[in-house]
């Protein structure tokens, strides 16, 4: 469905990538995962093609995304940023409609499926009962809810999201992340940036681990989420530890002595 090969970047003399490859199939939810200054935000700029990267390729379906036209690339992948300041104070319902707009036709009205498919967004999302409210007096969290409502109701087989959750409170970073793992389970093939390893652990069924300048670590999170490659991203400062089969990364000298942390490897 979506693979990197080869890709390297930087700016000026300061590597950032280094010969990234990794492929994404239909349907799976991917955690791309690392510590500050890895790169994940240069990476998504060169997926997304903000930015040319120096060397490697980008294909989407076996095509290379460069050449894709705007249009073409709307209709197929959707993008929710980390920050967005709107233009105009529309309406939440008439926000998550404009994720419709790569196709609608030349007149650019929205038909009745259009309208259900952002209502089915915004149940997912649970934001329905903000449908009526300006955009701009929400909240951060809010907001960022409604821009993943719009990426979900355009209907692409590829969406990137930076930091989803970043301004969520606890009960919305669930309920997002099931609807993410919902709407990759009907095909929809995710690239979620996250800072939080228990959010990957815990529903992605991927992951593609960032160090500095390249890929230290890709595949199932509950393989990859080592207590060594904890340390080697962080060092001492969390353990892992597997409790009924599901792994937890917490804080060094939190772990009750009943519990063993998964060994290094």
């Amino acid at each position: 469905m979506f693979s990197v090969q080869g890709l390297s970047h930087g700016y000026g003399n300061t590597p950032i990538l280094d010969d990234i490859c990794f492929a994404l199939e239909r349907g799976e939810l991917c955690g791309l995962f690392g510590p500050n200054g890895s790169g994940k935000t240069t990476l998504f700029k060169c997926c997304l093609g903000f930015i040319t990267p120096n060397r490697g390729q980008i294909r989407f379906k076996g095509r290379d995304m460069r050449k894709m036209s705007c249009r073409e690339m709307a209709r197929q992948v959707a993008y929710v940023p980390q920050h967005h300041t709107p233009p105009f104070p529309f309406k939440v319902e008439e926000m998550v409609l404009m994720g419709r707009t790569p196709h609608l036709n030349r007149f650019f009205l929205p038909g009745s499926n259009d309208k259900r498919l952002a209502g089915e967004a915004m149940d997912r999302t649970g934001i329905s009962d903000l449908a009526a409210l300006p955009y701009d007096i929400l909240s951060g969290g809010q907001q960022q809810l409604v821009l993943i409502a719009r990426a979900i109701a355009q209907e692409t087989d590829l969406i990137f999201l930076d930091e989803p959750t970043s301004a969520l409170d606890f009960k919305n970073q669930i309920l997002l992340w099931k609807a993410l793992k919902s709407v990759s389970a009907q095909g929809k093939t995710i690239l979620a940036c996250s800072h939080d390893p228990n959010h990957v652990a815990w529903f992605c069924n991927t992951t593609v681990v960032l160090g500095k300048g390249g890929i230290i670590a890709t595949g199932d999170p509950a393989r990859v989420f080592s207590q060594g490659l904890m340390d080697k991203i962080y060092r001492d400062t969390c353990q892992v530890m597997d409790d009924q089969d599901l792994k937890m990364i917490l804080p060094s000298g939190l772990i009750p002595a009943r519990h063993h942390p998964v060994p290094a490897g």
